[in-house]
């Protein structure tokens, strides 16, 4: 990357909220528009949007936002959930896992560095939050994603139902254990 990358956590204020919804509805829509209806892409933003959504993510003690930026703006970030029993049978329950809820760069900024960037530090968080294993999930035909989680060692472990307005979807469960740590 030419540029300096700054990747911070994100501040739990109504600016950052508010920052942050206006990134995940545009990186989303860039991502997914072409695959699905206007009307079922608008009913997602709506439901998943939100600066009081966004909000109350940041403000969750469980959640870890990851805030991408270059040349002053914010091109990308990555949402972090502790305790995640995605892909986990009920007997595994206690197992700790990171869950990667969204982790999206504007359009502009793929292939740059700026998403193999976001993984690393992604990866670097895990630990210290005594997680034993990385967990993400990701729509059955997003290829590009999935190529991208599978260069990090992330394997498909299971499938979960991903609704997008009216249309359900199916996302692949990826997950990648750390390394020294049970999974």
């Amino acid at each position: 990357m030419s540029f300096p990358l700054r990747i911070s956590v994100a501040k739990a204020n109504l600016a950052t909220a508010t920052r942050l919804a206006a990134l995940g509805r545009q990186t989303f829509t860039e991502t997914f528009a072409a695959t699905n209806t206007p009307e079922n892409l608008a009913a997602y933003l709506a439901q998943a949007y939100g600066p009081e959504l966004q909000l109350a993510q940041l403000q969750d003690p469980a959640t870890t936002c990851l805030l991408a930026e270059m040349q002053g703006q914010t091109v990308g970030y990555a949402l972090l959930t502790e305790n995640s029993t995605l892909g986990l049978p009920p007997d595994k329950a206690g197992i700790k896992q990171l869950e990667i809820k969204q982790l999206y760069v504007l359009e502009d900024w793929i292939g740059t560095g700026l998403g193999k960037a976001l993984m690393r530090r992604v990866l670097e968080v895990a630990p210290a939050s005594a997680c034993t294993a990385v967990v993400l999930g990701v729509w059955e035909h997003n290829e590009r994603a999935k190529a991208f989680y599978q260069r990090f060692g992330f394997r498909e472990v299971g499938e979960i139902a991903f609704r997008m307005g009216d249309d359900v979807q199916r996302d692949l469960i990826y997950r990648k254990g750390l390394a020294g740590r049970v999974s």
